[in-house]
């Protein structure tokens, strides 16, 4: 079998694969029309950054059976064109978990002694001793940003060199931060708090711009370092927080545009310190990543279960048309109990009720999860859905009862902590429709589709024709909607169907009026 090779990997990686009896092709830096043809007879792809695996690649390949990604990142590969083809994706998380926070580590020391400015000006001849008086890390404040596996090993790190931490991230458990010596607190408070900050999280539409005008002017005299992924820093607003002498100095080894270009605002200020991408770049990552991959190639090839894989499902085939109808109900449920609920998820239950509870549902449980950890990052998915979970200290349990009142089967995914939770349940009507028919404890028939908006008012005249306004004047059609209360005069609940997204501003202009209690806009982005 062909295993085709397309960015540079470890040789200890490639020697692997030739152990295996398996026939090895490298093709560095090939694209377009010469990658179709290389990989036109592959069984196997191993792939870095460098390579874009698109639709046309998996095409163009027949007999694939699985990418490789030797390494964490897999914004570079079409998972669902992937899927599609039935092409197995697996990545390797573990490797470069290490190299990226000591690389985090070396960086917030960096900045925080001048270095490299150090080092640059001795070079030229000038003994400028005077002019570089640093910052101890010993009893300053670490804010943790993202305490995913990387976050976890700054914090263990400089935790140990005598900072005190504090952290965000709204997927991790209390107990988990407190093993760590870290506070979970909100994200304000996180930047306020903290002399530097570390950056852990993936680039999503949520994390976009994370860092930007507010957060910078909150972190006064303060460092921030990003050795996760560009974009999430506001380039052009740190620049000049350096450079105006709001922040002390920055340290970025990922830019939103690589490689970082000519022109970059970043360049030209001497308190920030750059480095070309090269967390990953040890010795030891690149061969772990390397023999990771190698054996999850092997293993696909020879029909065993691949460790790492983002996107292959494990379920008797025999039952696998009954319980995949539910599958993307629960995934569904958990995403709206996700969205609406305000506090930080510390554990997840999903029960199921009626004829379902007869089946194997392992996999209808992960895709809860991968509903509940959608925000966090894209690549989060049935496969990999409960490992995120256990790293994250967050406890999930399943049940199943074979009586259900109303409902052949019922499926609720409910998210909560220590002090509040909240469930959403949903059914499959004929021809397997979708619908959410309870949610928060109020009875409701909602189909789970594009954008929503669920109201939560005191049941009053009008509030719903104020609702309808507000929408209507800002362009927004409802597309339809079901009201449910506890009682005449208390408390409802109103949730929409909307033909596109709320925008900016309207959520507030709703919850001016007092008969409102609380407004949550819901995105399944059209599924």
């Amino acid at each position: 079998m062909k295993v085709l090779v397309t960015d540079p990997i470890s040789d200890a990686g490639l020697d692997r694969l030739r152990e295996a009896g398996l026939d090895v092709e490298t093709a560095y830096d090939v694209e377009g029309d010469a990658l179709l043809d290389a990989v036109s007879d592959a069984n196997a792809m191993i792939v870095r950054s460098g390579t874009q695996v698109t639709d046309a690649v998996f095409e163009a390949a027949p007999d694939l059976v699985i990418v490789g990604r030797a390494g964490i990142g897999v914004d570079n590969i079409d998972i669902d064109a992937a899927t599609d083809h039935g092409v197995i994706v697996a990545n390797a998380p573990e490797g470069n978990v290490r190299a990226a926070a000591e690389h985090t580590v070396a960086m917030a020391f960096a900045t925080a002694r001048s270095i490299p400015q150090a080092h640059g000006r001795l070079t030229d001849g000038e003994w400028a001793k005077g002019e570089f008086l640093g910052t101890e890390l010993n009893g300053k404040t670490l804010g943790v940003v993202g305490l995913g596996r990387v976050g976890q090993e700054v914090a263990k790190r400089l935790g140990g060199l005598g900072m005190d931490l504090v952290a965000y991230d709204p997927y991790i458990g209390e107990e988990r931060a407190e093993q760590l010596g870290a506070e979970l607190v909100d994200y304000e408070e996180c930047i306020a708090r903290a002399d530097f900050v570390t950056i852990h999280v993936p680039l999503t539409e949520e994390t976009e711009g994370l860092v930007g005008d507010e957060e910078l002017a909150q972190l006064e005299d303060g460092y921030v370092v990003n050795v996760a992924r560009g974009g999430v820093v506001d380039e052009a607003a740190l620049a000049d927080a350096v450079e105006d002498g709001v922040l002390a100095g920055a340290a970025l080894d990922v830019f939103a545009e690589e490689p970082l270009p000519e022109d970059s605002p970043l360049l030209d200020v001497e308190d920030i310190i750059t480095t070309p991408h090269l967390g990953a770049s040890t010795q030891a990552a690149q061969e772990h990543v390397a023999t990771t991959t190698a054996d999850q190639i092997v293993a696909a090839l020879n029909d065993e279960p691949v460790l790492n894989a983002l996107n292959a499902p494990s379920v008797d085939e025999s039952a696998f048309g009954r319980i995949e109808p539910y599958i993307g109900l629960a995934e569904t449920a958990g995403k709206v109990a996700a969205q609406l609920f305000d506090g930080r998820i510390e554990r997840i239950e999903v029960s199921y009720e009626g004829d379902i509870a007869d089946e194997d549902l392992d996999l209808v449980t992960a895709s809860a999860q991968k509903g509940v950890f959608d925000p966090l990052e894209w690549q989060v998915n049935a496969v990999n859905a409960p490992r995120v979970a256990e790293e994250r200290g967050i406890d999930v349990t399943e049940s199943k009862s074979r009586q259900s009142e109303d409902f052949q089967s019922l499926v609720s995914v409910t998210v909560g902590n220590s002090d509040d939770d909240l469930a959403v349940s949903g059914t499959l009507f004929a021809g397997n429709d979708p619908r959410l028919v309870e949610i928060d404890g109020y009875r409701v028939d909602a189909v789970p589709h594009g954008h929503m908006l669920a109201a939560r008012n005191r049941d009053e005249p009008g509030v719903i024709g104020f609702i309808g306004t507000v929408l209507g004047e800002n362009d927004v059609n409802i597309a339809g909607m079901f009201n449910a209360r506890e009682t005449i005069g208390g408390e409802a609940l109103t949730v929409y169907n909307l033909d596109s997204a709320v925008p900016d501003g309207v959520v507030e202009e709703l919850l001016a009026d007092d008969r409102l209690i609380e407004v949550k806009t819901i995105e399944l982005n059209g599924e």
